[in-house]
């Protein structure tokens, strides 16, 4: 399984030529490092929550006239992808397997956000192997603990290092790949990526620094 990350959320996972695409959001896309051009080939898009980060619309209408891909979503998403009359298949609290992907989704609680309403948010397993958490830290997240893969917010205006890092400290996956981090400078992502490498290899952690457009790991 691969995992290649598009800046910011956006993450293609890709198994045996199946690609899922999660979280299009606006910051992936801001400076025209990424385009719906790179998407073209995707089966489906998974769309987690309504903040603008990881979903928009007309991003999204853009890969979808390219690939022809299935949305997968939750309630509040169906509402606003009604409107444009796109189509959508609700998961939010369900095991489905979208072609190699067996994708366990269930309800996550968004960290706080200064005067904003916490959304619905979906969270997700990925083959049994992978956390994906999203924007959320609750507790009842510790019953992954000891999971292959941690996807984890490095930065967010909802959380600083200290809370990021003791909730991936008590969950104890084996690798770590960085997400939420699209509106940093690579001089600045560089420098937490450094201390972030330098906490975790006291546990054992592999701790994954990617920075480039497309690239990612791979998952045996």
């Amino acid at each position: 399984m691969k995992i290649s990350k598009y800046l910011h959320s956006c993450l293609v996972f890709e198994l045996n030529g199946y690609k899922l695409l999660f979280d299009p959001g606006k910051f992936s896309f801001a400076e025209g490092l990424v385009t719906p051009q790179m998407f073209k080939d995707v089966n489906a898009v998974v769309i987690t929550h309504i903040h603008p980060d990881h979903y928009d619309i007309e991003i999204l209408q853009n890969i979808l006239a390219l690939s022809g891909a299935t949305v997968i979503t939750n309630t509040q998403i169906g509402k606003e992808l009604d409107k444009a009359n796109i189509p959508y298949h609700i998961l939010e609290d369900a095991t489905e397997q979208h072609g190699p992907f067996k994708l366990k989704a269930f309800p996550v609680t968004h960290e706080p956000i200064m005067d904003n309403p916490a959304p619905q948010m979906t969270g997700f397993i990925i083959n049994d192997k992978v956390l994906h958490p999203v924007d959320s830290m609750e507790n009842k997240l510790l019953d992954f603990k000891g999971i292959e893969l941690l996807l984890m917010v490095t930065m967010a205006p909802f959380a600083n290092e200290l809370r990021i890092s003791g909730f991936a400290d008590k969950l104890q996956p084996k690798q770590i790949l960085p997400v939420h981090d699209g509106y940093a400078k690579t001089f600045f992502i560089k420098q937490r990526y450094a201390a972030y490498v330098k906490h975790f290899d006291k546990q054992g952690i592999k701790f994954h620094e990617v920075y480039e457009v497309g690239d990612g790991i791979t998952l045996l």
